[in-house]
């Protein structure tokens, strides 16, 4: 039996605490290590005679307390006279370990909230974690934050999809913020979170801003833009991407018929407008939407009236096949909103958009690496049209 194994064995019978053996045993072998790592740096043992005027020689130690799961750790730093002995075994500056703070950001990612973590380290651990420490280390984020919303963009995309969701935050007081985003689709099917903005309201202004950051950003072209037809938005992109094309979300659009119906046409008229999007030509889209609103137009004339002032219901259809059931709406970034919302809703409230920003690229920097080599539905068919395109808006 070694010694480790012999300390367990004897703190099982005694009901004492393992935590602290695996505490002590663990500060003697990084301590062990540290030792050993200066003796190598110097090429001979410690008060060996080799060592008499050798030029260097071993000058002390200082102390550093390094947090880890199993508790803190009382660590003894070797140093040599000349001080060009750096030590790897411990990161410099470092008080506490990764595999803690890496702990700490997956509970973070999926929406438990630093009092949560802590109280779970503690009954985990046995050590405590107050909630401020929990989120200094989550702060070690904030250098990725400003790295994701600096960094360039591609040229070229296909499709952006553009929607805002409403998440807590507090300033003076407690509200719910908008959350604008946008997601890219680019030639080759890979798609990403391109940038977000957070602000109290969704406004088209507010849309002319992240469109702006986007262009700052290096894209240049975009065949579409896809959104839920919020009013100025057609404006705002017409302002930044003249050449861009618009589609509404034509699910939206069948949801606020819906609410402008009785409940008993509802299943019909939502029936009905299906056939609009899922035609097999946009010839076929134009039949289906005359006599829809030929069908329904007496009924409900002031629904009718706003469908048919929307001129951005078929642009899709100018979209090659095999990706218009991609680009007939918004569904897409809605169901990433979803999963945003699944998490956050666990935090009841953000303390500050600091901690939102952070949360939220925690958030995007695993779903671009997921679909940045994964081709959207669709897309692998269609990139020689795609290109040809962009060819075209181009010359």
């Amino acid at each position: 039996m070694t010694d480790f194994t012999t300390d367990i064995a004897q703190a099982l019978v005694r009901k004492e605490d393992l935590q602290e053996v695996f505490r002590s045993h663990l500060e003697a072998a990084i301590n062990t290590l540290l030792a050993t790592e200066l003796t190598a740096f110097l090429d001979y043992e410690k008060y060996d005679r080799v060592g008499f005027g050798s030029g260097n020689s071993r000058n002390g130690t200082y102390a550093r307390t390094l947090h880890t799961e199993f508790g803190d750790l009382q660590l003894t730093i070797p140093r040599d006279r000349n001080g060009d002995f750096h030590q790897q075994t411990v990161a410099p500056y470092k008080r506490s370990n990764e595999t803690l703070e890496s702990f700490v950001l997956h509970m973070y990612q999926k929406g438990i909230t630093t009092s949560e973590i802590a109280d779970l380290l503690e009954r985990m651990y046995g050590h405590h974690y107050t909630p401020q420490t929990i989120s200094n280390m989550t702060k070690t984020m904030e250098t990725q934050v400003r790295a994701f919303k600096e960094r360039p963009l591609a040229k070229r995309y296909v499709c952006i999809y553009l929607d805002a969701t409403f998440i807590a935050v507090k300033r003076d007081t407690v509200s719910k913020e908008a959350v604008y985003l946008v997601i890219g689709i680019q030639e080759d099917g890979s798609k990403e979170v391109l940038a977000y903005s957070i602000a109290p309201t969704e406004s088209a202004f507010i849309w002319q801003e992240v469109l702006e950051d986007l262009r700052e950003r290096g894209v240049e072209d975009v065949l579409l833009f896809i959104s839920d037809g919020l009013k100025g938005i057609k404006d705002a992109i017409q302002l930044m991407y003249p050449s861009s094309r618009y589609q509404a979300c034509c699910v939206h659009l069948s949801r606020n018929l819906v609410h402008k119906v009785r409940v008993s046409d509802r299943a019909e008229v939502c029936e009905d407008f299906k056939s609009v999007y899922r035609s097999s030509s946009q010839k076929e889209g134009q039949e289906a939407l005359d006599a829809f609103t030929a069908k329904w137009k007496k009924a409900y004339p002031r629904a009718i009236k706003a469908l048919e002032q929307n001129e951005h219901i078929l642009t899709f259809y100018e979209f090659p096949k095999a990706i218009w059931r991609s680009i007939y709406s918004t569904n897409l970034i809605e169901s990433f909103n979803k999963q945003l919302k699944k998490y956050s809703k666990r935090k009841e409230q953000f303390p500050n958009e600091s901690s939102i920003e952070r949360f939220l690229v925690s958030q995007f920097e695993p779903y671009n690496q997921k679909f940045s080599t994964r081709c959207h539905l669709g897309f692998d068919k269609a990139r020689a049209e795609l290109v040809e395109m962009f060819e075209q808006i181009e010359a």
